[in-house]
């Protein structure tokens, strides 16, 4: 069992994204956030885990879509992102990139891709740049399982375990590849069973609990950086919400979404803390810094001006 210590950073952490996305579908219903927003309640053990164990000074996450989470868990201050989402001059991306395309290169986050599984080659391409410049970077690709299928990841994962690159490809398998059971999409759904095919290592990890996936992730990045090549990971986990907002969620059948409350990985980690000790009033403290910040960054983002719509064609290349 980790230090309550590290067990309380990470349940602030999970808390932290969690807290942002109710506020974030709260401004969708109200109508200040417009356009798809692809929520991750449920899968922040993930994020918060696999960035504990990356440095992410040098090194680079390349999540999907579904990235506020991974953003939050590389330290990116909640307030930008609110801003981003609301259109907002001081968004992170000056209000232009939206939902999707959240980017932060200044802390490891090398951007969303709303093209589903296209993170993988460039985080490839990083991999690979990085046995040339001396970084000692490690790149991590994050996908959902449902991506496993593109014809990109496929030659992403073979070309770097041909070149032995130092790459995580890490699956996020919350069991629906969008609206449909993965177990209707292949044959075999332990997924992490095709890194054989490819001559590298797979493992399943439990993706509701963050030390699980910190120590997962921290052995893949020792072994990329030893020059030993990538590794598929598949992590475990369910979304406890719609695949996006206004998804009514009616092909889960009848008690799925109970089960995976149940069992989602901030309660679970609650469980944890209080079994090892832990006062429920120090959780309590926990959750109270954590609310007050996310509604005073919602609060300033939706003061800030909004972005001048007179800049849209800038800083966009074709």
């Amino acid at each position: 069992m980790p230090e309550t210590a590290a067990l309380l950073r990470h349940f602030e952490a999970m808390q932290r994204i969690r807290s942002f996305e109710e506020e974030v579908a709260r401004l969708r219903g109200t109508g200040d956030i417009v356009g798809s927003v692809h929520l991750c309640n449920g899968q922040e053990a993930i994020y918060v885990g696999a960035c504990a164990a990356l440095d992410l000074e040098r090194d680079a996450v390349f999540p999907t879509y579904r990235g506020h989470g991974w953003t939050l868990a590389c330290g990116v201050p909640p307030r930008a992102l609110f801003a981003e989402l609301l259109g907002r001059q001081t968004g992170i991306n000056g209000g232009r990139g939206g939902s999707a395309y959240f980017t932060a290169p200044e802390h490891g986050m090398y951007g969303e891709n709303s093209i589903v599984g296209a993170g993988a080659p460039i985080a490839a391409g990083a991999a690979l740049a990085a046995t040339f410049d001396g970084s000692g970077r490690v790149a991590l690709a994050a996908f959902g399982d449902g991506a496993l299928n593109q014809g990109a990841v496929h030659e992403a994962m073979n070309f770097a375990a041909v070149r032995r690159l130092p790459v995580i490809f890490l699956v996020e398998n919350n069991h629906y590849s969008e609206l449909t059971p993965i177990a209707d999409m292949v044959r075999i759904d332990k997924l992490f069973r095709r890194a054989s095919a490819y001559g590298m290592p797979g493992a399943r990890i439990d993706g509701n609990d963050p030390e699980a996936v910190r120590s997962a992730v921290a052995e893949a990045a020792r072994r990329a950086r030893d020059g030993e090549g990538p590794v598929l990971l598949e992590a475990m986990t369910q979304r406890i919400v719609g695949h996006y907002i206004g998804d009514a969620q009616h092909y889960r059948p009848a008690g799925e979404l109970d089960a995976a409350a149940a069992a989602e990985p901030i309660g679970a980690l609650l469980w944890d803390l209080l079994s090892a000790g832990v006062a429920q009033s120090e959780v309590d403290i926990v959750v109270e810094r954590v609310r007050r910040e996310i509604a005073d960054a919602s609060a300033q983002a939706l003061a800030d001006p909004i972005a001048d719509p007179s800049t849209v064609l800038e800083h966009l290349y074709a």
